[in-house]
């Protein structure tokens, strides 16, 4: 016990016991600077020193860009390009789903997966009728008043309010003679137009190319989605002109007629019209002659 003692207040003495810095001047020796120290403030002064340097250093690291240049951390600017990508990609995959449905329609569409309805006319017809004797036809006083006030109304109206519709203008892709007709029940929705190889194949209304590409059955094929619903197809051509996402005006060259495709019988043009996904007979508004 009494060494123990003796070695504690030892310590204690080495660690209270003082001592001076002196700075002196190597030439003059003059005296500088002078410090009194001992063991335990320089001790104290070191450990304080390190703590605050070591607290320094961390805060400068973690709220400043320095921490870019230290392994394990990421950068600011490559997360936030990162969060960008991140939704561009989402809005991405959103507009190639909604265009591969789009496609996807078109495409049963262009193959006929459509089924026709029969309606039996008389049926209806016998379920809408009425019993026209006990229907009461005189006009009321409130219809001929109301009446009478629109007549004078358009009477002595000076301003036109009535819109223009829009009507269709459409081209002939070609002229030439029809070998196969359009034929709904034997799913020919298409007329097919005898040309010779090379003829000019042109636009039949204004619109956008929103397919132009080879197929194995029906060799090039184009087509364009114009306004207000309506789809034309062009197939079995030689070589197309255009490419797909192109605008086109009506009577310009999309493409130049052959004889390509495993359906193809000889040089021709098969054109199909399309009305909000049905087809329609293009004889009705072109006239190929």
């Amino acid at each position: 016990m009494a060494k123990n003692k003796k070695k504690s207040k030892k310590f204690k003495k080495k660690l209270l016991h003082k001592y001076r810095l002196v700075i002196l001047n190597e030439d003059t020796f003059e005296e500088r600077l002078s410090f009194k120290l001992t063991r335990l403030n320089v001790f104290v002064v070191m450990t304080l020193s390190s703590i605050l340097l070591i607290a320094g250093t961390t805060l400068l690291i973690a709220f400043t860009s320095l921490r870019e240049y230290i392994p394990g951390y990421s950068s600011t600017a490559l997360k936030k390009q990162a969060v960008e990508l991140t939704y561009k990609t989402d809005s991405l995959q959103q507009l190639i789903a909604v265009n591969e449905r789009y496609f996807a329609s078109i495409k049963k569409v262009l193959q006929g997966e459509i089924s026709s309805v029969d309606f039996n006319r008389d049926s209806i017809l016998e379920e809408a009728r009425l019993n026209v004797t006990e229907v009461d036809l005189r006009p009321s006083r409130e219809d001929s008043l109301l009446r009478e006030k629109i007549a004078k109304e358009d009477k002595y109206n000076l301003f036109e309010t009535a819109t223009s519709k829009i009507n269709f203008v459409l081209f002939p892709p070609v002229t030439g003679a029809i070998s196969e007709s359009y034929n709904f029940e034997d799913k020919h929705y298409a007329v097919d137009i005898i040309v010779e190889s090379n003829t000019p194949i042109k636009a039949t209304a204004d619109g956008t190319i929103i397919f132009a590409e080879w197929t194995v059955e029906t060799g090039n094929v184009i087509i364009i989605e114009h306004s207000d619903g309506l789809l034309s197809v062009y197939k079995h051509n030689a070589s197309l002109t255009k490419s797909q996402g192109e605008l086109v005006k009506a009577g310009e060259v999309i493409a130049m007629s052959g004889d390509t495709g495993e359906l193809s019988s000889g040089p021709h043009l098969h054109f199909e019209l399309w009305k909000d996904g049905y087809p329609i007979n293009p004889t009705n508004f072109i006239d190929f002659n």
